[in-house]
């Protein structure tokens, strides 16, 4: 079982141009040809035609169980009437969780006015993700994305889990110990590369994860995913597969801790779901 905690229905090409069932769509086949059986997929900071709103992306995946959906929270236009569309999507359990962007927008986790953001994650027992380190635009400022940053608000709400995205890459060590130290801190491996993983620095992002689960996070602190479209599902399970670890291990980070963060069940997987991309071939077998 494979659940990718960390996908995108955004159009990446041109944000002027609305792509959202093409985009469904693509994902499924990727997840099928790829055995990924379950997707999280998280919505933007801002709703722009290219990337659609909460709202828009629960209602296109509303018959889809193998995609859940985690509602990505602007920090400049949150408000009382965002809070309570949230409130609405959790008590329907149509999102699983919570995305915040600092990096993308200039704000510290700890900024007060996340508090309501924090209450309601702890409230209906959903995690918390949180971007740390580089941006995929130039104009992110990088201060507001160091995994340093998650430490305060872990300690200072220990009812809650937060998941630090993208192993804080580059900042790999200050995110080990961010995890290391909280008991409600994970962190997930997606989006280090752009496409593919090319040789050399294959190796490197191995080593790094390879060192980081032999000295000092145990592999239920960490979570499979691939920050899909920008980077490859195929080339990320390559990745995972030439890790040096025991199975159960593979497994809980594969699967096992997801499910649990997020509350998903194996019977949501979609290669156990009736589908009308039966007839595609999976891992390059018929």
């Amino acid at each position: 079982m494979i659940i990718d905690c960390h996908t995108h229905l955004n159009n990446y090409h041109d944000e002027d141009v609305d792509s959202l069932p093409v985009s469904v769509e693509h994902l499924q086949r990727d997840m099928r040809r790829n055995r990924i059986d379950i997707a999280l997929v998280l919505t933007s900071y801002k709703v722009t035609p290219g990337r659609p709103s909460t709202q828009a992306t629960v209602e296109a995946t509303r018959h889809l169980k193998h995609l859940r959906i985690v509602a990505g929270i602007s920090f400049a236009t949150l408000s009382p009437m965002t809070l309570e569309a949230l409130r609405g999507h959790l008590t329907e359990r149509r999102i699983v969780g919570l995305k915040l962007y600092p990096g993308y927008e200039p704000f510290f986790p700890s900024d007060p006015q996340l508090e309501p953001v924090y209450a309601l994650a702890k409230e209906f027992g959903v995690p918390v993700m949180i971007h740390a380190g580089d941006t995929f635009t130039p104009k992110g400022k990088l201060k507001y994305a160091h995994p340093l940053n998650v430490d305060e608000v872990a300690v200072d709400h220990p009812g809650v889990n937060f998941i630090i995205c993208h192993l804080g890459n580059p900042w790999i060590r200050d995110c080990m110990e961010v995890v290391y130290k909280n008991a409600n801190v994970y962190t997930d491996i997606s989006g280090l590369v752009l496409g593919g993983f090319t040789d050399r620095f294959e190796q490197y992002m191995r080593k790094q994860l390879q060192e980081m689960l032999e000295y000092g996070v145990e592999p239920e602190k960490v979570l499979f995913g691939t920050d899909w479209p920008i980077a490859s599902m195929e080339s990320y399970l390559e990745f995972i597969e030439e890790l040096k670890i025991p199975e159960r291990d593979r497994k809980k980070i594969m699967f096992e801790n997801a499910a649990r963060l997020f509350g998903i069940a194996a019977s949501d997987s979609y290669l156990s779901t009736p589908s009308i991309l039966s007839g595609l071939s999976v891992g390059g077998r018929p």
